[in-house]
């Protein structure tokens, strides 16, 4: 199983940017797709997580209503649409592949590289 994220980049306060997350490979049947964040001098944070369905859609606190994810099994593709960004969103955000509903890294088995998304102020 393989992730390829890619969309970061630069944007201002208030603005939205879109991440991407392409799987490829044989997966495993129900998987959860997530994304984490890790700030400068920070540990991994979750952000969202989802299974194909939507169902188990499930925010971190801090970007609840802002952020949105999404997954298109027919597309391999798990999307994170960000809006209304703020400096604190700043960070290295990855997407990973695991079989439970976890919010901690550790239990993800697959990951994507990374892709920096940078807001200013």
């Amino acid at each position: 199983v393989q992730l390829q994220a890619s969309g970061g980049g630069l944007v201002q306060v208030g603005g939205s940017l879109g991440l991407y997350c392409e799987v490829s490979g044989r997966t495993f049947s129900n998987p959860y797709m997530a994304w984490f964040r890790q700030a400068p001098g920070q540990e991994r944070a979750f952000v969202a997580r989802t299974d194909w369905s939507g169902v188990s859609a499930y925010y971190a606190d801090s970007v609840k209503g802002r952020f949105t994810i999404s997954g298109v099994k027919d597309k391999n593709m798990v999307y994170l649409q960000m809006n209304s960004l703020k400096p604190e969103d700043t960070a290295v955000y990855s997407c990973a592949m695991g079989r439970s509903r976890s919010l901690l890294p550790v239990d993800y088995d697959y990951w994507g590289q990374g892709t920096q998304v940078t807001v200013s102020s």
